[in-house]
C-alpha cells in the first residue's frame, strides 16, 4: 500500500509538471516564446522521468508477512537442460530454458531503516533474475550459461539501482539483494518460493522436488 501511495504521489507531481510545461509551450511570442519552449520541453522531459520513476516504484510489492511470491516447476529436455515455468503470485508466467544442475531466483528488496522502520512500514520486493548453474566447476566456467531477467525497469529508469549504488543519498532506505539458495533441477519438480523480512526461501512442493533436494544433500 505504501508503495502504491508513493507511486501515486510521484505520478501527480509528474502530471503537474507536464501541465505547467504545456502552458509555457502554448503561449505566443518569439524569443521569449523560444526560451519558454526550451524550458517547457525540459519540464516535459522531467515529467516523463518522474512518471517512469513512479512506474518503477509501483512495480515493487510490499511484504506484509511471510508470503508466497512465486512457484517454479521443471520438465527435463535432456541431460542438464530443463524447461522451467516461473509463475508469480499474480499468475504471470515466464517460460524459459535453464541449463545446469541447479537453479536460483534473485529478488530486489527495499527495507526501511531508522525512524521509518519504527513506524512498522514493511519491506518491498521485486523478482529480479532466474539462473541455472552446474555442479562441476569446469562446466560452470566453460559450458553454456543461462540467466534471465524476470522484471525490467521501463526505459532504464531504475530507482533501486540508484539507491543500491548510492546508499548515503537516502539513508532511511536500504536497497539489497535477496536470493533463494541454489536448489537442484529435476524432471517434474515443483518448488514454492516465499519471502519474509530475511529474504527468499525455496521449498519443495512435490515428491520429485523432495527427492531432488535429498539427492543434493
Amino acid at each position: 500500500m505504501i508503495f502504491t501511495l508513493i507511486a501515486l504521489f510521484i505520478s501527480l507531481l509528474a502530471f503537474y509538471i507536464a501541465y505547467r510545461a504545456a502552458r509555457l509551450l502554448w503561449q505566443n511570442s518569439w524569443f521569449v516564446g523560444f526560451c519558454r519552449g526550451l524550458f517547457g520541453l525540459g519540464l516535459f522531459a522531467i515529467a516523463v522521468f518522474i512518471a517512469l520513476t513512479a512506474f518503477d516504484v509501483y512495480s515493487y510489492k510490499q511484504v506484509l508477512q511471510e508470503q508466497v511470491v512465486a512457484t517454479i516447476n521443471f520438465d527435463r529436455i535432456e541431460d542438464q537442460h530443463f524447461f522451467a515455468v516461473l509463475a508469480d503470485k499474480e499468475g504471470n508466467e515466464q517460460r524459459v530454458e535453464l541449463r545446469g544442475d541447479q537453479w536460483q531466483l534473485d529478488a530486489r528488496i527495499v527495507k526501511w531503516d531508522g525512524y521509518l522502520a519504527t513506524l512498522g512500514i514493511k519491506p518491498a520486493y521485486r523478482l529480479e533474475r532466474l539462473s541455472g548453474r552446474y555442479y562441476d566447476i569446469e562446466k560452470e566456467i566453460s559450458a553454456k550459461r543461462t540467466v534471465y531477467t524476470v522484471h525490467n525497469s521501463l526505459y532504464g529508469v531504475d530507482v533501486w539501482k540508484i539507491l543500491n549504488a548510492y546508499p548515503d543519498w537516502i539513508p532511511v532506505v536500504d536497497a539489497v539483494y535477496g536470493s533463494a539458495t541454489y536448489l537442484p533441477m529435476k524432471d517434474g519438480a515443483l518448488f514454492e518460493i516465499t519471502l519474509s523480512n530475511t529474504g527468499l526461501v525455496a521449498r519443495p512442493m512435490n515428491g520429485a522436488a523432495r527427492d531432488a533436494v535429498a539427492e543434493f544433500e
